[in-house]
């Protein structure tokens, strides 16, 4: 068994696109969780899959077409929090629930793209395609990057927003920054791991390195060990087992994060 799994092409693209995909969830998401929008990603699968559904009426590159629809649309997220003046949640589920209605909508006007719509609502890392590996890697490089150049700011803006705003820190640019990555992290865990389970990718490991971590440097290093392990682990148990990969790899993330709670718990016990 374990030669044939060497030799899989299709085994290999999904070891490619999810190895990337895990270094940038698992940067992004301790920021999301520190700044308290862990649900943004939630929010926008639902309009990832509007995009999603766009892109299959069309016929033509659904990650495209979703990439560009929940990039618009987290940016409306900001608009409509600043110029409504809604709690962020409350933009979040008015934009999930038009997100929702459009893609269903959508899927109405076309019945027989059930096994490709599947895919996106449930993942299927295994029958990735070559270009969806590379769209992967591109774009996974781009939130690495991006986080990287700005990691001062971006650190800086997570503790303390106001003082970040008398210091001169750009938050406004900063905040569109980070949604935006977040949509682009949210589309391409859609064929991880699907709409349904999208947002765990970005919130559970950095949970995980949050219980453990003793600096922030190493809360981003351990979040995205974890998520590349829980994906990696997932990937081959989902092979080897023929069980689902996606709840393979949420169920691995959530084990994670079990047991970092349970040895952080167990530590603290010894000590007193």
């Amino acid at each position: 068994m374990l030669s044939g799994v060497l030799t899989s092409g299709f085994f290999w693209r999904a070891i490619l696109a999810g190895s990337f995909l895990a270094v940038a969830c698992g940067l992004l998401g301790v920021f999301l969780i520190l700044r308290q929008d862990s649900m943004i990603s939630h929010g926008l699968s639902h309009l990832a899959f509007a995009g999603i559904a766009l892109g299959l009426v069309l016929n033509f590159l659904p990650l495209i077409v979703s990439l560009i629809i929940c990039v618009i649309g987290s940016i409306f997220i900001l608009k409509l929090k600043k110029q409504a003046s809604l709690p962020g949640d409350a933009a979040l589920a008015i934009l999930a629930s038009g997100g929702m209605a459009l893609a269903i909508f959508l899927v109405s006007l076309r019945m027989n793209f059930g096994v490709e719509l599947m895919g996106y609502l449930f993942g299927d890392i295994l029958a990735i395609s070559s270009v969806e590996v590379w769209l992967s890697i591109i774009l996974a490089l781009m939130v690495t990057i991006l986080i990287l150049a700005n990691y001062h700011q971006l650190l800086y803006m997570t503790f303390d927003r106001e003082t970040a705003l008398v210091a001169g820190v750009k938050v406004s640019s900063l905040d569109k920054i980070l949604v935006i990555l977040t949509a682009i992290t949210v589309v391409l865990g859609l064929r991880i791991v699907g709409l349904l389970l999208v947002s765990a990718l970005t919130v559970v490991p950095a949970a995980a390195a949050l219980q453990l971590a003793r600096s922030f440097r190493q809360t981003l290093v351990l979040s995205s060990l974890f998520s590349l392990l829980a994906i990696m682990a997932g990937i081959v148990l989902s092979y080897a087992l023929d069980l689902p990969a996606s709840a393979s790899i949420v169920f691995l993330s959530i084990g994670i994060f079990l047991a970092t709670v349970g040895g952080k718990n167990l530590a603290t016990s010894l000590k007193k």
